[in-house]
C-alpha cells in the first residue's frame, strides 16, 4: 500500500506516526470533552492499528482515523475532522476511505461505536447504511457519570 494515498486532487491520506501526535492531539482536545489521550494514540500505532491521517495540498491536518483488523471484521475506534473543517464533506469522504480499506482487507462487516448524544456522528453512520445492533452500558466517560455507547454495524459484501 503507498505510504500517501489520495483521495482526490486536494487531500490524502498519510499514515499517522509519533511526529505528528502533536497535532492530532490538539484536534483530539478541542472536539471532545472527554478525549483519547496520546497513550491511546500511541498504543494503537505500537499495536499495528490502521491510523490515518486526511492533510490538505498544504499538508494541514484536517482529520483522522483509527481502525482494527481482526479476522473478517473492521473496528472503527476513531474518526474526527477538525472543528475548522466540518460542515465541508470530509467525514463522509474519510468514512467512504475506510469502508474502502475494509473491503480491501476482505473484511464482512465493519463496527463502531458512538455516543447517542453525538447526533452528527449518528447521522454520517446512518446515511452510510450502519445499523443498531445494541449497546455498551457505561461505556464512555461523561459529565457526572458515564454514557451508554451505541453499537452499529455495516454489513459489507463479500469479495
Amino acid at each position: 500500500m503507498s505510504a500517501q494515498l489520495r483521495v482526490d486532487g486536494a487531500e490524502r491520506f498519510v499514515p499517522m506516526d509519533r511526529d505528528g501526535l502533536n497535532a492530532v492531539m490538539a484536534i483530539e482536545l478541542d472536539l471532545y470533552p472527554f478525549p483519547w489521550t496520546r497513550g491511546n494514540f500511541e498504543d494503537s500505532l505500537q499495536a499495528g492499528y490502521g491510523a490515518w491521517t486526511l492533510r490538505d495540498d498544504r499538508d494541514h491536518l484536517l482529520g483522522y482515523c483509527v481502525f482494527m483488523l481482526a479476522v473478517d471484521e473492521m473496528h472503527l475506534l476513531n474518526l474526527s475532522v477538525a472543528r475548522v473543517h466540518q460542515g465541508q464533506g470530509l467525514g463522509g469522504r474519510m468514512l467512504a476511505w475506510v469502508v474502502q480499506r475494509a473491503i480491501e482487507h476482505r473484511a464482512q462487516a465493519v463496527i463502531l461505536e458512538v455516543r447517542p448524544s453525538n447526533n452528527g456522528a449518528r447521522r454520517l453512520y446512518a446515511r452510510f447504511g450502519f445499523q443498531h445492533i445494541g449497546w455498551r452500558r457505561g461505556y464512555y466517560p461523561a459529565q457526572g457519570g458515564r454514557e451508554d455507547a451505541e453499537v452499529m454495524r455495516l454489513g459489507l459484501r463479500s469479495s
